[in-house]
């Protein structure tokens, strides 16, 4: 807990995660709001209710919760504050919040059918079972309002939205011009690189998102705002993120440049992942797969790779 301004507040909650504590933010405005509602667990919730009381607050005098995006160390306590009158955030968050069982029906099939296209040995179909497991730390509600770019936060009207898809379709930040803050999420994180999940697309029989792709492209519009204070979901407050931002770009071009060096002749995103990750592919499959295809649709939409399905099966080769 940690009072960063008069009216910005980091409340630091536990997470069952590799990657640690994830930081809410309580904002006092014409709504005491929280950004983002930490993870569904007894022993997160027993941290936000003492966070909270170290501030002078309670968890009932939450009136509103905005959401940054749907994983699950991020709105998994929405359902636990008993006064709160509205929730916002992204319209894909709607799914989660609700645990749309038709949605849920299409994510497994989508990941069971790309898995498939991506050459997946059967050894790796354990991981098909584990899918929803997230569930569990999600908390049931609906939004109130979507939010969409450009938008103010509801009782904020100096916090804005920006859309900041990539390490997730949903993703939102929120940007303060007059002293060029941005609470950030899973955007923008000091001390490791998001990861650009894959995700199924928005609509059924719609193109799969390109997760690394949009990501680049909502780090260049970051690069393009005098962004000052940057307040992130995971890890330290920092300042001035423009030369992060650019690191960020070189080192993704060098990963793909040493996935493009492995092309010589045609593999499969299962046989690239292998070679990328052998030490972790098994207990992070799926994180592994992400950035494995992350590097094989940024070298696509390079044009410096060719795509061939064999057996329905995509094989990626270096032009």
């Amino acid at each position: 807990m940690k009072q960063l301004t008069d009216t910005i507040y980091q409340v630091s909650i536990p997470t069952p995660f590799a990657v640690g504590d994830v930081h809410t933010y309580l904002i006092k405005g014409e709504s005491l709001t929280l950004i983002d509602a930490g993870v569904r667990t007894d022993e997160a919730w027993e941290a936000m209710k003492y966070e909270l009381n170290e501030l002078g607050y309670h968890p009932n005098d939450i009136e509103q919760i905005v959401l940054t995006h749907h994983h699950p160390d991020h709105i998994g306590l929405v359902d636990r504050f008993e006064r709160v009158q509205a929730i916002y955030g992204h319209q894909d968050n709607e799914r989660w919040l609700t645990r749309d069982e038709e949605f849920f029906k299409r994510f497994k099939s989508f990941f069971y059918d790309l898995y498939k296209a991506f050459g997946v040995s059967e050894e790796y179909e354990a991981f098909f079972k584990h899918l929803q497991d997230p569930l569990k730390y999600v908390g049931k509600g609906s939004l109130t309002k979507a939010l969409k770019e450009g938008d103010a936060v509801p009782g904020h009207s100096e916090w804005k939205v920006l859309e900041t898809a990539g390490h997730a379709e949903s993703h939102l930040s929120f940007y303060r011009e007059e002293d060029s803050s941005m609470i950030s999420g899973d955007h923008l994180l000091q001390h490791i690189s998001s990861n650009p999940l894959l995700e199924p697309p928005r609509n059924p029989g719609g193109e799969r998102p390109r997760p690394l792709v949009t990501y680049r492209e909502t780090l260049k519009k970051c690069l393009n705002m005098p962004i000052g204070t940057v307040y992130p979901g995971h890890g330290s407050i920092f300042e001035k993120p423009h030369e992060l931002i650019q690191t960020r770009l070189v080192k993704q071009e060098e990963r793909a440049g040493k996935v493009y060096n492995m092309l010589t002749e045609a593999q499969t995103p299962f046989e690239v992942c292998k070679q990328l990750f052998p030490r972790h592919i098994e207990k992070q499959f799926g994180l592994t797969m992400s950035e494995t295809m992350g590097q094989l649709d940024y070298l696509e939409s390079t044009h410096r790779v060719n795509i061939q399905m064999r057996d329905g099966v995509y094989y990626y080769q270096a032009k």
